[in-house]
């Protein structure tokens, strides 16, 4: 069942607090994607 909202600050509210947890996700995300990207680089030998 979907949420109701009775006004534009209950709206504003609930979108708000979506924007923080996808921030969040964001934020916790980007590094350990980057992590995975690099984690299999070799050290290159120089001679």
């Amino acid at each position: 069942m979907a949420p109701v909202f009775h006004t534009l600050q209950e709206f504003m509210l609930h979108t708000k607090n979506i924007v923080y947890l996808l921030m969040a996700a964001g934020l916790i995300g980007l590094p350990l994607f980057w992590w995975f990207l690099t984690e299999r680089d070799e050290d290159q030998r120089t001679y």
